[in-house]
């Protein structure tokens, strides 16, 4: 009877850790590969923070998509609600903060600004508005100076202020794909959206920065993503 030879166990697979200066490189590797995914998923709330969400619920999405285009450009911060013109913010939102804080540079140099909240609202403003649109306001227009400045009200406030009719109708126009001429009617309340006396860095973007923002609102409220722009492209294009 023939004598079986031993066989040798083959030796197992080398696993990748095992190596210690693999370890030592792919770790560091992992980590960053993981936090640029990271910057990634939330660039918008890193470069544009203040381009957040409104704490008010419902409106119109065109409407929507403008008052977080228009802070992106007036109040580009991370808490936009609680900013005062300079930068600085304020711990409670109870009351308009009707801060006159010292404006250093641009046409205004040498006056002061009670610019508040995330669109910028002087104190006299916020008071006409309040008393016409705040949910708590009374009959009362002196009332006004006791309402609260909290992020809901400010959002619902703009929003019923942005459907005047000074401004014509601004949310036919923003369905018409007309950004432009919109951000240029109320350039003269918000200086910084382009076309006003004390344009920013953001300025030229916010076109741009609308159409995403547009998209997100859109999808929020279950309606079709917007595809006027597109349509204007290809009718261009269609042109003799």
């Amino acid at each position: 009877m023939p004598l079986s030879l031993p066989t040798e166990t083959p030796p197992p697979p080398s696993a990748f850790w095992d190596s210690p200066w693999r370890a030592r490189v792919a770790l560091p590797l992992v980590a960053v590969l993981l936090m640029l995914l990271l910057l990634w998923l939330w660039r918008p709330w890193l470069l544009l923070p203040g381009t957040q969400p409104l704490v008010m619920g419902g409106g119109d999405p065109y409407l929507r998509a403008l008052m977080r285009t228009i802070s992106a450009s007036e109040s580009n911060v991370l808490r936009p609600y609680h900013v005062v013109y300079g930068g600085e913010y304020v711990g409670t939102l109870e009351r308009h903060p009707n801060r006159c804080e010292a404006i250093g540079q641009g046409p205004n140099r040498g006056n002061c600004s009670t610019a508040a909240g995330r669109y910028q609202l002087l104190y006299s403003t916020w008071l006409e508005l309040a008393a016409r649109y705040h949910p708590q306001r009374t009959g009362d227009a002196l009332d006004a100076t006791g309402l609260s400045f909290a992020p809901v009200y400010q959002d619902a406030v703009v929003h019923a202020w942005l459907q005047e009719g000074r401004w014509g109708n601004v949310s036919a126009q923003l369905r018409q794909g007309r950004v432009q001429p919109v951000l240029r009617r109320l350039s003269g309340t918000w200086t910084s959206l382009g076309y006003g006396i004390e344009n920013n860095s953001m300025s030229r973007e916010l076109p741009k920065v609308y159409q995403r923002l547009l998209q997100e609102e859109l999808q929020a409220a279950g309606e079709p993503a917007d595809d006027t722009k597109t349509k204007g492209r290809a009718a261009g294009a269609a042109r003799p």
